[in-house]
């Protein structure tokens, strides 16, 4: 870390003129240097994604400034940008540090996390910092963690560690799958986001540090006073739940799901779904759909089997009752292409039906338990979540409460009677897993390379894909 300290401070001298950049008012260019990744930003299916790129976006929106995006490969590159004054905010899941501090201004902590140690499970799992002696440990490049293990090695000389020149957490995970080492040392973040690729990578232990993440401003001489913008932007978002709700989107969408899960559905996305991926993004795009949505609805409902076939008579790819085939105008259940455009089809009747005060992305979620359960069921739930002081329009708080129709001392007392509410709520947690997962999987070919103007990302995606999807 000192080393890289002393070469942004050697490039100090040839900096450009930090004038270059807009000041902080409505109308002017909001330059942002971020990292290309899941957890930061990325191309999703029509428009940009990503916590990092969310949380940006709605700054520049609260300054009613416009948004340049530049996209760095490793860590160094977006301190070395923001050290020549070329971007005013540097917001790539950085860890604040008294060395990034000792030069650049950070803001308030937005997101809190801890370094953990992963491994493949099976293999040896250390427990404790002195068992990773004689380990073969990776890091990313420019990783903070490359201190914490430097002090390690000079107390005990067995502790080693490599660093990869990669900034992709991605990268790591793949060694450490691969047994090309044996752990690797890892933000609490990068690591949930990023498990349900990587299926046998579990967490050996959490170390008790805090890690603070920030967005770093640059070395002019304005940077203090877009710095109380920024944590006034902050402090409104943490007050007003929106952070809270961006943490949950990208990093709990998946904590009840197993590794066994994660893995089965990673084998069925390599073996099976390339035979039936052109037709379900064929079908998506006529009813205006995210494929990845289709997808993962379809997986959850048959595993892309056509033929899949349910005790209670339900059938085909997207398990439809003969009731809800004769209402969509599928003949033959058991046909892929019917049952997909069935099962759109019924979806996108639901997101109809829905009180036109739901946005998104609670309107794709509460449409998804109505595709499980019903609507007048749902409707209830609603009820239920407005009666006790709920909000009726937030998926978070109507998932709470679509237990509550299988609860005897409150089904008696509803309209329309039992329902299996818990397992409607399973059903949305598994189909939000999956679509983000092939969402993941898809980023390697969408790769981003800077510079980057968003408007003109944006109409390139729009002219590519020509409709909206429904995503996360």
């Amino acid at each position: 870390m000192r080393q890289w300290l002393l070469i942004v401070i050697l490039l100090l001298p040839g900096c450009g003129n930090p004038t270059v950049l807009d000041a902080f008012a409505p109308g002017n260019e909001l330059v942002v240097i971020t990292r290309n990744g899941p957890t930061t930003y990325y191309l999703g299916a029509n428009e940009p994604a990503g916590l990092e790129y969310e949380l940006f976006q709605a700054f520049a929106d609260s300054q009613e400034m416009t948004l340049r995006i530049k996209v760095a490969s490793t860590i160094e590159e977006v301190f070395d940008t923001l050290a020549r004054g070329e971007a005013h905010i540097a917001a790539a899941g950085l860890t604040q540090s008294s060395a990034r501090d000792e030069l650049f201004t950070s803001t308030l902590p937005y997101l809190k996390q801890h370094p953990v140690v992963v491994y493949k499970a099976g293999q040896f799992r250390p427990r404790k910092l002195g068992d990773l002696a004689n380990l073969d440990i990776v890091i990313m490049q420019g990783s903070h963690h490359r201190t914490r293990l430097s002090m390690l090695s000079e107390i005990d000389p067995r502790i080693e560690f490599r660093v990869l020149e990669t900034a992709q957490s991605s990268a790591v995970l793949s060694e450490i799958e691969a047994n090309r080492a044996d752990v690797a040392l890892l933000d609490s973040s990068e690591f949930s986001m990023q498990q349900r690729l990587y299926p046998r990578v579990a967490k050996a232990f959490e170390l008790k540090e805090t890690l603070n993440t920030v967005w770093y401003l640059g070395l002019d001489e304005r940077a203090p006073k877009w710095r109380e913008k920024i944590n006034a932007f902050l402090a409104k978002a943490t007050n007003e739940g929106r952070l809270a709700d961006l943490e949950n989107r990208y990093f709990g969408s998946d904590a009840d799901t197993s590794r066994i899960e994660l893995f089965t559905f990673q084998r069925a996305v390599e073996s099976t779904l390339p035979k039936w991926r052109p037709l379900i993004e064929s079908v998506a795009k006529e009813f205006r759909l995210d494929w990845q949505l289709l997808a993962a609805i379809a997986y959850q409902e048959s595993h892309w089997d056509p033929k899949a076939k349910s005790p209670t008579g339900v059938r085909g790819m997207m398990m439809l009752t003969r009731p809800t085939a004769k209402e969509v105008g599928v003949k033959d259940r058991l046909d892929a292409e019917q049952s997909l455009r069935g099962g759109a089809r019924f979806l996108r009747n639901l997101l109809r039906r829905l009180p036109n005060d739901i946005g998104e992305p609670d309107r794709t979620w509460m449409a998804l338990a109505a595709y499980n359960i019903g609507m007048a069921h749902l409707e209830e739930a609603r009820r239920l979540t407005e009666g006790k002081g709920g909000d009726p329009h937030l998926w978070q708080d109507v998932r709470k409460h679509l237990p509550d129709l299988q609860n005897p001392n409150v089904y008696p007392h509803l309209r329309h009677g039992f329902a299996r509410g818990q397992e409607a709520v399973t059903y949305v947690d598994n189909i939000r897993h999956y679509q983000a997962t092939l969402a993941l999987l898809d980023i390697p070919s969408q790769a981003i390379s800077a510079p980057l103007n968003l408007q003109e990302l944006t109409a390139t995606a729009d002219e590519l894909l020509q409709w909206t999807p429904l995503s996360l």
